[in-house]
Formats: structure tokens, sequence, C-alpha cells
């Protein structure tokens, strides 16, 4: 077995992706003991949790090794697709005791750099679930945990929105409701079609209460960032569904896809993860189709539109699953997203610190002070958190 693919194959063990001949390969290249150190000195050379190196036991590990591949075995008997871990980060390891996160080698023979933290008590919390739903009459309504709210053809909790599924009717008049995410929130909605929406932080979805039987099903994202699982047309008398954001409009029949599209950015992101979608730019007749994995980048200020293939689904919609997946990002674009997240302000006293970058896959429920000594041991900064404000230099 080559060096690469015993890479790729230790990869998706870690990220519980590999397939069950995968696992055997994996069991079997273990046998022989002179790859046992190999394999801990992959390990360790790769990953990184909660700031110090993992100490694997090997002879565990094949132990997980093997019930890992009883397991899959199991689940195939019963199900014709076994999807463990749908869309896995490349080097995510979740093994109950942190986050991990994968780190080029030569980051980690660093010697370590003494950093400073100072510590004045506030600790700032991750976002949680949270909206403000407008209604058909203009009316704002909390939602939130601790908030009961009883509203009709609708089910709420402190997670929640669903409508009243069957509800398409031929009336020819829409009634609209807003769903407003703000800083430090997140939500889920479903769609009176069955369509699934969920929603990160400072996001916007314009969407019917009820559609309109046999005409296309249409929603808007205002702003923001939202994922779709759409419902398929097949059940809606071959209806299309449209999401129209930032000057461009999205048509699908039924798939699964991500929108990006914050106001204080030029580009409106769509990256498809299933199914087929055609996206049109602006009020030209120009339009592209869209295949898994790939994405679309429509900049709203000139019209262009342009499709390229994503090495990485997971790192596009990591935020859905709870994590955040930082790819080659400066420190700048980090904070700008941790920004929404944790509902803070921040400020870089060094401009330098700024164009630094980091790659990793951080969990989003930590607090934001065990986040950033996490990116602290790859990047030479001191940081301070007073009020809801970061300060780094």
């Amino acid at each position: 077995m080559t060096d690469k693919r015993i890479e790729d194959i230790i990869i998706k063990y870690f990220s519980k992706s590999a397939t069950i001949h995968e696992l055997m390969e994996l069991t079997e290249w273990l046998k022989e003991p002179s790859n046992n150190v190999i394999f801990k000195q992959f390990v360790k050379a790769n990953f990184l949790a909660d700031v110090h190196l993992v100490d694997f036991n090997t002879d565990e590990e094949k132990k997980h090794i093997l019930r890992r591949i009883k397991e899959q075995d199991r689940r195939l008997r019963h199900k014709r697709y076994l999807n463990v871990f749908k869309y896995a980060a490349v080097g995510l390891v979740i093994m109950g005791i942190g986050t991990y996160f994968m780190l080029p080698e030569s980051l980690l023979k660093k010697n370590p750099t003494s950093v400073q933290v100072v510590d004045n008590g506030v600790h700032i919390l991750p976002g949680s679930d949270k909206a403000i739903l407008t209604l058909e009459n203009g009316a704002d309504v909390a939602l939130e945990k601790g908030v009961d709210v009883k509203l009709h053809g609708r089910t709420l909790n402190q997670q929640q929105l669903i409508y009243d599924s069957n509800q398409e009717d031929g009336k020819s008049t829409v009634q609209y409701n807003y769903l407003t995410i703000p800083k430090g929130g997140r939500f889920f909605v479903q769609l009176s079609d069955g369509t699934s929406v969920w929603l990160n932080s400072e996001s916007k979805l314009k969407y019917p209460v009820q559609f309109i039987k046999g005409a296309v099903r249409r929603v808007e994202l205002l702003y923001g960032e939202a994922y779709f699982d759409v419902s398929k047309s097949i059940h809606h008398d071959g209806s299309a569904f449209m999401v129209h954001t930032g000057g461009q409009d999205i048509e699908v029949l039924g798939t699964e896809f991500n929108i990006k599209a914050y106001q204080e950015e030029i580009n409106v992101v769509t990256t498809l993860v299933e199914g087929k979608v055609k996206v049109k730019a602006g009020e030209a007749d120009s339009y592209r189709f869209l295949r898994p994995s790939e994405q679309a980048l429509f900049n709203a200020e000139t019209g262009a539109l342009a499709v390229h293939k994503v090495d990485k689904v997971f790192d596009e919609i990591a935020w859905k699953e709870g994590y955040f997946s930082f790819k080659h990002m400066t420190m700048k674009e980090i904070m700008k997203v941790l920004s929404r997240w944790y509902d803070i302000e921040y400020t870089f006293k060094n401009p330098d610190i700024e164009e630094k970058r980091f790659t990793g896959v951080l969990d989003r429920e930590v607090s934001i002070d065990k986040l950033l000594r996490y990116i602290q041991k790859t990047n030479e900064f001191n940081y301070s958190v007073k009020d809801k404000k970061v300060i780094i230099e």
C-alpha cells in the first residue's frame, strides 16, 4: 500500500468516513509492527486536541477499528446505503474529549512561543437558537429559549419553527413571513412544502406561509447564509423551488445546497451538496448548472458568474454541522466569522496579525476564549476580552 493511500485511509478513519474495505486495509497494515510506529507518528504530526498532542494507544485503536468494521457490517445488512459521516472534514477527529483540528506538520514542530492572555473574568459564550419571526400582519415574535409561543398553523419550540404541511392551495395571493437571525443566533425552519432551511447568524429569510398549488415555490434570502434541503418537485405537481438572493435566482427541483450572501461581501456563494441547480445571474439570460461539489460565485457589483469545483464540501457547510472550518484564512477573515456567532466587536492593534493565516476545524459550541487559545497555539499574538469586545495585539 502506498504512503498516500494509507494516509488517506487514516484520515478517513478518524473522520468516521472510511468504508469497511478501507478499515480492513488499515487493520491488515497495522499487523506490521513498524507500521504501528508510522501510525503514531502520523497522528502526532497532524492532529492537535485541546492544545495538547494526543498520545494514541495503537493497540486500543486497532480494537476500535475492528469494532467499527463490525458496526458498519451490521448496519449494511439493514440499509443499502451507509452514510456514517456524510460530509467529513479531512483531519477532523471527534473522540469525545474536545475539538481536534489538522495542522501542517511544520507548525507543530515550531518551538512553543510564550503568549499572553488577559483574563478579566469575562467569558463570551457561543451563539444559540434564536430568531425574530415577523408575521403576516407585521407583528414581531421573539423565538428563543424560555419564550412560549403558540401560533395557528405553526409548531414552535426553542430550536425550530415548523409550518403545517400539505397546506398548498389555489389562492391567488400569498402571505409572507420573515425570519431574522441576529448576531449570536441560528435557527431551523421547515416550510409548508416540507423544505428544511437552516439559517446562520445575521441572516434573514422571506417565505410564504403557504405555497400556491402548482406555482413556483419562491423564497428570498435577503442576506446572510442558509442551507436548503428542498422538498422534491415530484411531490408538488412538478413545481420548481426558487431562491432569490443578491441579484440572482437559484432554481431547483429537489436538492441540498448552501447559499452565503452577507451584506458586506461582494460575492454571493452557492455550493451544491446533492442534486442539481440552475443559477441565473441578474436580469441577463445567462445561467449555469451546478453539479454536486460545485460552487457558483456571483459578483453582485459586476454581475459576473463563475463556477468551480470545491475540494471539500464540508468546509462550506461546517457551520450547519456545528463547526467552524477555516482553510488558509486570515485572522481578519476569521474574526469576521467569529463576530457573527459570538456577537462581539473586535480590534486589531497590530495590523500584521490581521494577515496571519490559519487552517483548522473548530467546535462552534465552545467559548470564544477557548477557541482563540487554539488558534493562538499556531499564531503568535496576545488578546484580551472586555465586555463584548476582543482586542488582538
